[in-house]
């Protein structure tokens, strides 16, 4: 019997490389168009699905069941609705799924979007499981040390912008702006990445070139309330999944802060690390996880140091002090889901004076349900003024009670002098 028939799932081959397109669930656009165009320097042909709209949670619930939480709920919709659309041949294409083997359900989402390819008819479609841990086998999509760093230079770029981004588009002078210039960017470093040639030298000539051109961008400077977003990965980044949060905070007048992509990484790393003190282990793999923080918290404090040097900019708070901000409300050894990192995200957000903080949340995600909301209380009774809502999102939310409970939010941030005094603008 040969290897692939020997599996109980279709592997992406490395025949299927040359020429299937593989499609991607938007997450984050930007990060991930950068991705790709690394990726497809090493022949890899992907489409990044940009399909949003009630029909996309209405696709899913026909192929999955309403108790899954709503992240899976949304990449199947989009998944389905894309083969279902005639636009790609069932014969040639591949799905692409983001995995960390956690202990919450995401690491059941392979399991169910192929069951939902099975009963749609295309039990032939490959769904490649990326995951650093190597939980799945494919032959066709092995990743080089290389192919690694470049990935994590597309994450680094994708985080900048969206923190330049975040802090110019609310006080822009001509609207839109900001998000144009980001997607200026985009594609010159999406066209660099594509060569191939990436160095950390070239990468810091950009990270200082990229915030050069935002100090350039005309703003109106005004007082505005701060607004952290936290919560599940899915739902705290993508705007298919929490209805345009950043778009309507913006709407409203407030400066969205959101925590980088690079911070989930590290706190990934990081757990490599904890578990190595929880629980033992072997000393190869202790120092592995020791060499790859050091390298990753390296480079993202040198592109804080960056932001602040500029004299217009916040830079990011170092992750070893994130790091130590949970002590006192919860263990280290709590990394289901975001984990401890959700918590951690709140308080730094507390410390560095955005006090009004959106904690979004899949309806019945157990992990974030405890990391999050259970976590609100004790740091609302150790932090004085700190103003925390929990928005849940599922399919049977409805957005108008979802922007309800955010425009109270702002109610009371503006109504709070205190709050309000103390959210300088940094544009």
């Amino acid at each position: 019997m040969g290897k692939r028939e020997a599996t109980a799932y279709v592997q992406f081959t490395q025949e299927m490389k040359e020429d299937y397109t593989i499609l991607i669930p938007n997450m984050l656009p930007m990060h991930f168009k950068l991705i790709m165009s690394f990726m497809s320097t090493y022949g890899y042909k992907l489409e990044l699905l940009t399909k949003s709209g009630p029909e996309i949670a209405e696709t899913g619930l026909r192929y999955t069941h309403n108790d899954t939480c709503y992240p899976a709920i949304l990449v199947i919709g989009q998944f389905m609705d894309a083969l279902n659309s005639g636009k790609y041949d069932p014969d040639k294409v591949a799905l692409i799924m983001f995995q960390t083997g956690g202990g919450c359900r995401a690491s059941n989402y392979i399991s169910l979007i192929r069951k939902a390819l099975k009963n749609a008819g295309y039990p032939q479609v490959p769904v490649i499981s990326f995951s650093l841990a190597g939980i799945e086998h494919h032959p066709g999509f092995k990743l080089t040390l290389r192919q690694i760093l470049g990935m994590l230079h597309a994450v680094y770029y994708g985080d900048l912008l969206m923190t330049l981004v975040n802090q110019c588009r609310t006080y822009e002078v001509t609207p839109g702006s900001a998000q144009a210039l980001a997607d200026r960017w985009t594609e010159k470093l999406g066209r660099e990445l594509g060569t191939g040639r990436i160095s950390g030298k070239k990468a810091d000539r950009n990270y200082r070139a990229i915030i050069e051109d935002f100090k350039k961008l005309p703003l109106n400077r005004r007082p505005a309330v701060k607004v952290g977003v936290v919560g599940e990965i899915f739902v705290k980044y993508s705007p298919l999944g929490n209805n345009n949060l950043e778009e309507f905070l913006v709407g409203e007048g407030a400066q969205v802060v959101v925590p980088g992509l690079m911070d989930f990484c590290l706190y990934s790393v990081y757990n490599g690390i904890e578990d190595h003190k929880l629980y033992g282990g072997g000393p190869l793999a202790h120092l592995g996880y020791r060499l790859a923080y050091k390298y990753l918290t390296g480079r993202r404090e040198k592109i804080g140091r960056y932001l602040s040097e500029s004299g217009v900019f916040e830079g990011y708070t170092p992750f070893s002090k994130v790091v130590t901000l949970t002590r006192g409300y919860i263990s280290k050894g709590a990394k289901m889901g975001e984990g401890w990192l959700l918590t951690a995200e709140m308080l730094e957000l507390y410390e560095s004076g955005v006090r009004n903080i959106v904690c979004t949340q899949p309806f019945g995600c157990l992990p974030n349900h405890i990391c999050g909301k259970g976590m609100m209380r004790p740091i609302k009774e150790r932090c004085p003024g700190a103003n925390i809502v929990a928005i849940d999102y599922d399919a049977g939310a409805t957005k108008v009670n979802q922007e309800n409970r955010l425009k109270l939010m702002l109610a009371n941030a503006k109504a709070d002098d205190s709050t309000a005094g103390k959210t300088p603008v940094v544009v």
